[in-house]
């Protein structure tokens, strides 16, 4: 989990476009964050399993 700090930081903005970055909008986190659903890769994970996104399945081969 992301410190208040942190997401109240990112939040706000910065003056230069590239010093913004994405966090994860359930849990906080700053890495491996999907633009399309706007969760990161565990919490988009979880929603996946609970079927909380429409059309996403568990692959298998």
């Amino acid at each position: 989990m992301a410190k208040t700090s942190q997401r109240v930081k990112q939040a706000a903005g910065s003056k230069f476009k590239s010093r913004n970055y994405n966090r994860c909008r359930k849990c906080g986190r700053s890495r491996a964050v999907y633009r399309k659903f706007g969760l990161c890769r565990i919490c988009l994970r979880e929603a996946a399993h609970k079927g909380y996104v429409p059309g996403m399945t568990k692959s298998s081969w």
